[in-house]
């Protein structure tokens, strides 16, 4: 099958050589010519150092790639997703399956990433969203991985299960397209605040304390704009935040740590080079939770202190003084 990869961050590149692994024509675009010429002369990613880009894995930063792809894989930052898809939309072929592995909420107007590109391509393509816990560093290595493919449209998401799964990269599909997307955007969030805490010198109990209230605050609002709680218990709900809160290979708690250690906010996100998108989520999130009236606090203390200037501890302080609950008034499950 012809497949266009769209975006050669780390996270593209890696599957674009799943793809190619699996039988597949890829072509892998990139956002800028002098990027993909690099990519051409060296055949390695600078993200995915150690990591070689085969011959026969196409190199292009022409958009017309797309044209006679049955599939379009978008892979850009989430800033760049409803560009991307503007500009893509006149050269798809007819019924060509768009999959989305980006990770965020749009920025304005709230929306999630395929919601963004059924806006601009219109309802003549299905769209798939993939996501779960897997860092592009070690996808690109070979470590098995398992995901989950949601779309409406189960026959696209059980096309996107073939195309994608091999003997180290499992794919299992759903129908809640809602769930997968938030859980892959709120998670960066709950990660941030997972960094701030390492920065800070706190330990395990913390940490356990912040996921697990974190997965509940995700699955309210999660569950209130029409996902499904269980969602939230599999791979692109607690299976990415605990990758994602946990490792290094994440720029979204790496992120958190030097803000824990003192670095103010937007200096630390630019010193990061690349998107760190809970910085971005969590104003997004804290907007539609204020839409929909769901309660979130950590993702309103993440705001104060990306924001507004509130200092961790300040933060942390106004969550374990809040007013005494019983665990299952917020259970979510």
């Amino acid at each position: 099958m012809n497949i266009a990869v769209l975006g050669s961050g780390g996270w593209g590149t890696a599957l674009a050589l799943l793809l190619l692994e699996n039988g597949h024509k890829v072509t892998l675009w990139s956002y800028k010519e002098e990027e993909s010429a690099t990519l051409r002369r060296e055949r390695e990613n600078p993200v995915l150092r150690g990591v070689s880009l085969p011959e026969e894995l196409e190199l292009t930063a022409d958009m017309r790639c797309v044209k006679g792809c049955q599939v379009v894989v978008l892979a850009t930052p989430s800033f760049a997703v409803r560009t991307t898809a503007a500009q893509v939309k006149e050269l798809l072929d007819p019924g060509t399956i768009l999959v989305s592995v980006s990770k965020g909420i749009e920025k304005d107007s709230a929306l999630t990433l395929t919601q963004v590109i059924a806006q601009e391509v219109g309802e003549s393509h299905p769209i798939v969203a993939l996501s779960g816990p897997s860092h592009a560093e070690e996808v690109g290595r070979g470590v098995p991985t398992v995901v989950v493919a949601a779309s409406e449209d189960e026959a696209s998401a059980k096309l996107a299960q073939d195309l994608f799964m091999n003997e180290r990269f499992r794919v299992y599909t759903t129908d809640d397209v809602i769930g997968v997307e938030l859980g892959a955007a709120l998670k960066n969030v709950i990660a941030l605040c997972a960094g701030v805490c390492d920065g800070l010198g706190y330990g395990d109990n913390t940490k356990a304390a912040l996921m697990t209230r974190g997965i509940a605050e995700m699955a309210r609002l999660g569950e209130a704009l029409g996902g499904r709680k269980e969602t939230f218990a599999g791979l692109a709900g607690l299976g990415d935040l605990i990758v994602t809160c946990t490792s290094m290979h994440s720029r979204n708690r790496r992120c958190g740590i030097a803000i824990g250690k003192g670095t103010p906010p937007q200096q630390a996100v630019a010193e990061m080079g690349m998107v760190v998108e809970g910085y971005y989520a969590a104003a997004n999130a804290r907007t539609l939770a204020q839409k929909v009236g769901v309660e979130m606090p950590i993702t309103e203390a993440a705001c104060q202190v990306l924001y507004e200037g509130y200092t961790p501890q300040q933060v942390l302080a106004q969550l374990m003084t809040r007013e005494r609950k019983q665990e299952s008034e917020e259970s979510w499950m």
